[in-house]
């Protein structure tokens, strides 16, 4: 199973030139059977290389095999046209549940703009069983807004955990009070905005305490305490300041042992960030 995590930056690449092709060509070329991506945009105009098109619609009809689930926390309209902004997952295994999550947005005074942030989540028929999927893009100018919304996700992962151990089918409810297993075993995939030292990084990956399976950082199970491969500030980009880790993969502790790659596609100058690969046995 091969997993591709990246934060396109609505297609725009150093130049200022939106081109969804290039980010197109390199996931077709990554071969992934499941595709996770943020900044996906569409109707947006005042974009840097205004991206007008939509791109969820675009992207999906380059992966036309796949399931499409999107999910914009960013949905502006203006005469009455919405703008959406957001999370986007292609699957070529079949999917029984999505759910859509907004995280929480607190008051900032340091930080008065930003945007809303979510984590959208499906539950996949994946080769080695069923398993949720969850990718994000979570709040990178508010340390408090960052912080409260890894606690939010580590709630979800909680929640999903518990309903799990209790799950038994009813062939008497009907479908919507029945949705079928939403597993522990979980993915989890995105932009995190924080760096591996930083405590909303810490945060996350606490032990749980309350039955959850514990979340793993897929590259330290894969490469231990190797340095870690940059997933931005590469290629001449203005942001950031220097090369660093902000993209990841958390798994649950169940899942360590079929970790067989983990890996940062440098070489592509299509996004400000860089493609992440996770293959599991």
């Amino acid at each position: 199973m091969r997993v591709v995590s990246w934060n396109i930056r609505w297609g725009c690449g150093k130049d200022g030139r939106i081109r969804i092709h290039a980010i197109i060509d390199v996931l077709r070329r990554l071969n992934p059977d499941v595709v996770c991506l943020q900044e996906v945009a569409a109707n947006h105009p005042e974009l840097e290389g205004s991206a007008t098109a939509n791109q969820f619609k675009q992207l999906g009809g380059a992966f036309g095999g796949f399931h499409l689930m999107e999910h914009a926390p960013s949905e502006i309209y203006k005469n009455n046209v919405p703008r959406l902004f957001g999370n986007l997952i292609l699957s070529k295994y079949r999917i029984s549940q999505v759910h859509r999550h907004l995280l929480p947005w607190p008051a900032d005074p340091e930080y008065p703009a930003g945007m809303p942030r979510g984590l959208l989540e499906t539950v996949i028929d994946a080769p080695g069983g069923k398993l949720r999927l969850m990718t994000t893009h979570l709040e990178y100018y508010s340390p408090p807004q960052r912080m409260a919304q890894v606690q939010r996700i580590r709630e979800l992962h909680a929640e999903a955990c518990a309903r799990a151990r209790i799950f038994h089918p009813d062939p008497n409810l009907d479908a919507p009070f029945q949705l079928g297993l939403r597993p522990g075993s979980a993915i989890l995939c995105g932009d995190f905005n924080f760096t591996p030292n930083a405590p909303d990084y810490q945060a996350l990956l606490a032990p749980p305490g309350n039955g959850a399976l514990p979340l793993l950082d897929a590259w330290r199970v894969r490469h231990g305490d190797g340095a870690r491969a940059p997933t931005a500030g590469l290629h001449g980009y203005p942001w950031p300041e220097r090369p660093d880790c902000y993209d990841y993969f958390f798994i649950t502790d169940d899942l360590a042992g079929r970790v067989a790659a983990l890996d940062v596609l440098s070489e592509t100058a299509a996004s400000d960030h860089q493609p992440v690969v996770l293959e599991l046995n």
